[in-house]
């Protein structure tokens, strides 16, 4: 049995991943992949995945600049999640030009009303990373 059929891809064969920073353990972002996008991410040890969206292969930085090294890749235990350790170049991951995907905190207001709170900074804007587009 080899590496890759060892992957419980879905019904729309696909998987979802995780990508951590690998030195700070911030989770930056959650996205697809499919097949080819796991061999690909293996063979090159760069972040690709598969966009919903486009319905193509999506190589993390090739409209942004902010590629991603992969330096380890783990499985979870019922073979169904993928979590990549990451080096983010550019110190971007997140389109909105954030660190991280996941900068929205759950926050309550003295008043008890609930609201989203962008608790991090944009660090490159994102008309600037998708000026091709």
């Amino acid at each position: 049995m080899t590496w890759i059929t060892q992957v419980n891809f879905n019904d729309q064969g696909l998987i979802p991943v995780i990508a951590q920073d690998w030195q700070t353990n911030r989770v930056l972002m959650v996205a697809w992949m499919n097949h080819e996008a796991l061999v690909e991410t293996v063979t090159t040890k760069r972040g690709v995945y598969w966009s919903r969206s486009r319905k193509k292969l999506w190589r993390k930085g090739e409209s942004s600049g902010n590629t991603q090294i992969v330096h380890e890749i783990i499985l979870d235990c019922d073979a169904d999640v993928l979590l990549l350790k990451i080096e983010q170049q550019g110190g971007v991951a997140c389109h909105t030009g954030r660190e991280s995907c996941f900068f929205r905190v759950l926050k309550t207001s003295a008043e008890g009303e609930r609201y989203w709170d962008a608790v991090d900074p944009v660090l490159m804007d994102p008309a600037l990373m998708y000026k091709s587009e």
